[in-house]
C-alpha cells in the first residue's frame, strides 16, 4: 500500500493491516550486555543506515524544573517555585514556546504550589502533573483539577525485570490499564518512556506506542509519549544504531508506531555530556517538544538547560518569537541571590566569564569593538554587558568599565578614571607587572583592590549578614506571637511552644514572654549548655526599663536590637521582639528573643540559611 506524503512529495510505503509490530515476549531480560557491559564503559554500535531530518511543524519546550530539577536541590519553598514560575513565563512569551511545566502533587506544599502558580492566570507554562502508574496517583491529578499529567512507564527491561520484578507482558497490562483509567476521567496521559535508550525498540516500545495509539483512536483524547534517556546514552551520530541513535528512537515512533511527532517529547540527561546536542537532534528528527530544566537541574547530571536550548531555537527559527531572552540573567541573578546557587564561571550565557575574556590582547581589541571577541550583543540579549579580565594593558579606561559593569554603576553612580581610588588600582597593577607577574588580574584580585581603595561601593557581608538575622529574627518572632498558646498568656500553654521554637532554631539562646508591666512570666526557655548561665534571671523580674520592652510597647511593630555581647553568655547577639494581642488585637505582653549571631553565621556559611 502506498500514501501521498505532502511534506516529502513522494508515495510513502504503508504497511497493511495485516503486517504490524507486536509484543516480543522473553523468558530473560535483554540487557544488550554488548552494548552495556557495565564494568566498562558503554560501547556506540552503528548500523550504517541514515535516516533523513525532518523537523516538526513547531518546535516546543516543556519544563520540569519543579520535578525532575528538584529531586537535585534542597526543595523550593512556594514561593521560590511561583517566582521562577513567573520567570519561565517570561521565557516562555506569548506564542508558550515554553508550553508546559510539571509538577509533584504528594504533599499540601506541591498543592499549594500549584494553585498559587494557577492563580496567575497565565496561559503558559501550563500546568502539568506527574505519578507513578498507580491508580491512587491518578486521583490527586482529578482533585486538583488538571488536564494532563506525566505518568512513570518505565520501558527497559532493566527496570522492567530488575526493577519491577515483571515480565514484558505485566507491563503492557498495567501500563495500559493506568493509561485507560486516565482517559476515563478525560486526563491526557503522556507516558514517560524510562530508560529508552537501553530498551528493546520493536520488542516493546513501538508495540506498546502501537496500542496507545488504538486507544487514542478510540477515546478521541491524545495521548502523548515522553522518549526518557534515562542514563544519557542517546547519540545523535548518523549510522549509529538503536537503540541509543536519537533519530532512529524519533522516526521508529513516527514512522513504525503511528505517533504524530507534536505528541513525541524527549527528556534527556547529561551523564555523557550530550544532553543539549541530544536534545536538539530530536527536534530535527520530528520530536515536538524537548523537556529540560533551568541551569539544566536534574537528578545525577542533569537535564537539558532550557536557556541553552532557548537559544538553539533562536538559532534555528531565525527568529524569536516573543521569547524574553533578558529573563535568562535574572534566572541566574535569582538562583545566585535567593537559592545562594553558585553557577560555574565558565557555564554558558550565564557564568560570570561567559562574555568575559582574560587574554590581555583580546580584552584590548574587545575595548575597540565589542564584536571581535563577543558571540552576540549581550547587552541587548542578555541583559549583561561585555566584561574585561584586568591586565597591564587595560589601563585606567579598563579599570573604570571593570568596576562600572561589576559592581552595576550607572548614571551619577558610575566611576570615573579620574577617581583617586582607579590611580591607586592603576598604580598598584602596573607594579604586580613591574615584578614580573604576566598572568592576568582575576576578578578576586580586583575585588580585594576595589574593596580596599573604594570601599564606599560596597556593602559588606557583615552588612549582608546582619539584615538577613533581622529579618529571620523578626518573622520567627511575629510567628510565634500568633499562636494560639502564646496569645493565651498562660506560661504553662507558651513554655512548651517556645521550647520547641528553640529547638528548632538553635541560633535562638534565649526566650521570654513578660506581661504588660513588663514582669518575666515565663520561666528561663535556653539551651541545657545555657542554663546555669541565666540562673539569676528570676521569674517576675521587672524589665520595663529595656528597649526591647519600651519600643514595641509604644509602636505596636517588631523590634531589633543593635548588635551587643551577651552579659550571660559572653556571644555576641541581638534581641528582637513582638507584641502579643488578644482577639481584641489589643497588646497584652511582650515575646523576646535572643539569637547568637556567631550561629546565625555559621548556618549562612553552610547553606542552611
Amino acid at each position: 500500500m502506498s500514501r501521498w506524503n505532502k511534506e516529502r512529495r513522494l508515495l510513502d510505503h504503508e504497511h497493511s493491516s495485516f503486517w504490524h509490530h507486536r509484543l516480543q515476549e522473553v523468558e530473560e531480560p535483554n540487557l544488550m550486555r554488548n552494548i552495556f557491559p557495565y564494568t566498562e564503559v558503554a560501547r556506540i554500535d552503528f548500523d550504517y543506515k541514515f535516516v533523513m531530518p525532518q523537523p516538526p511543524e513547531q518546535m516546543l519546550l516543556t519544563d520540569t524544573t519543579f520535578r525532575d530539577g528538584q529531586q537535585a536541590r534542597p526543595p523550593y519553598t512556594v514561593r521560590q517555585i511561583v517566582d521562577i514560575f513567573d520567570l519561565l513565563h517570561r521565557l516562555s512569551g506569548p506564542q508558550g514556546i515554553v508550553r508546559q511545566t510539571e509538577f509533584f502533587l504528594y504533599s499540601a506544599k506541591d498543592k499549594e504550589a500549584v494553585e498559587q502558580c494557577r492563580a496567575r492566570g497565565y496561559e503558559y507554562p501550563q500546568i502539568t502533573g506527574w505519578i507513578r502508574a498507580h491508580a491512587s496517583d491518578l486521583a490527586l491529578v482529578k482533585q486538583m483539577g488538571l488536564k494532563e499529567t506525566g505518568i512513570l512507564t518505565s520501558i527497559s527491561d532493566y527496570h522492567i525485570f530488575l526493577k519491577l520484578k515483571w515480565d514484558r507482558k505485566k507491563a503492557m497490562e498495567d501500563y495500559l490499564g493506568i493509561v485507560k483509567a486516565a482517559l476515563d476521567m478525560d486526563i491526557i496521559p503522556r507516558c514517560h518512556f524510562e530508560d529508552v535508550t537501553r530498551a528493546d525498540v520493536y520488542g516493546f516500545c513501538v508495540p506498546f506506542a502501537i496500542e496507545l495509539m488504538k486507544l487514542r483512536e478510540e477515546s478521541g483524547i491524545d495521548i502523548k509519549m515522553r522518549l526518557c534517556d534515562t542514563m544519557g546514552y542517546g547519540v545523535p551520530y548518523p549510522g549509529a544504531a538503536l537503540p541509543r541513535s536519537v533519530p532512529k528512537l524519533v522516526r521508529a515512533m513516527i514512522d513504525d508506531a503511528g505517533v504524530p511527532g507534536h505528541l513525541l517529547e524527549w527528556h534527556g540527561h547529561n551523564d555523557f555530556h550530550k544532553v543539549l546536542v541530544n536534545s536538539v537532534t530530536a527536534w530535527l528528527y520530528g520530536c515536538g517538544a524537548v523537556n529540560g530544566a533551568l541551569l539544566g537541574f536534574g537528578e545525577r547530571t542533569g537535564n537539558a538547560p532550557i536557556e541553552g536550548m532557548l537559544i538553539e531555537y533562536i538559532s534555528l527559527r531565525g527568529t524569536t518569537d516573543g521569547i524574553d531572552t533578558t529573563a535568562i540573567s535574572e534566572v541566574a541573578e535569582y538562583f545566585e541571590r535567593e537559592l545562594r546557587y553558585h553557577i560555574p564561571p565558565n557555564y554558558p550565557f550565564v557564568g560570570k566569564n561567559f562574555n568575559n575574556t582574560s587574554a590581555g590582547i583580546h580584552a584590548d581589541g574587545l575595548l575597540k569593538n565589542e564584536e571581535i571577541y563577543n558571540a552576540f550583543d549581550t547587552t541587548r540579549i542578555l541583559n549583561r554587558p561585555i566584561r574585561i579580565t584586568i591586565t597591564d594593558k587595560s589601563g585606567k579606561a579598563g579599570i573604570v568599565h571593570w568596576l562600572n559593569t561589576r559592581l552595576k554603576l550607572e548614571g551619577e553612580r558610575a566611576v570615573d578614571k579620574n577617581h583617586p581610588g582607579v590611580a591607586k588600582i592603576f598604580k598598584r597593577i602596573m607594579e604586580m607587572y613591574e615584578s614580573g607577574r604576566c598572568t592576568t588580574i582575576s576578578d578576586e584580585e580586583m575585588e580585594n583592590m576595589a574593596r580596599r581603595y573604594l570601599s564606599e561601593l560596597f556593602v559588606s557581608e557583615f552588612d549582608e549578614l546582619k539584615q538577613k538575622a533581622y529579618k529571620l529574627a523578626a518573622h520567627l518572632a511575629a510567628d510565634l506571637a500568633l499562636s494560639e498558646e502564646i496569645r493565651s498568656m498562660d506560661p504553662a500553654l507558651m513554655e512548651p511552644v517556645l521550647q520547641r521554637a528553640l529547638d528548632t532554631f538553635p541560633f535562638t539562646q534565649f526566650m521570654y514572654v513578660v506581661n504588660l508591666d513588663g514582669r518575666k512570666i515565663t520561666r528561663n526557655i535556653t539551651h541545657i549548655v545555657d542554663r546555669a548561665k541565666y540562673a539569676e534571671m528570676k521569674l517576675d523580674e521587672d524589665l520595663s526599663n529595656r528597649p526591647w520592652f519600651i519600643e514595641p510597647i509604644k509602636s505596636g511593630k517588631v523590634f531589633v536590637s543593635d548588635f551587643y555581647t551577651s552579659r550571660f553568655t559572653g556571644a555576641l547577639c541581638i534581641t528582637v521582639s513582638v507584641p502579643v494581642r488578644n482577639d481584641a488585637d489589643e497588646i497584652q505582653g511582650i515575646l523576646g528573643m535572643d539569637i547568637r549571631f556567631e550561629a546565625l553565621a555559621k548556618m549562612e556559611q553552610d547553606g542552611e540559611i
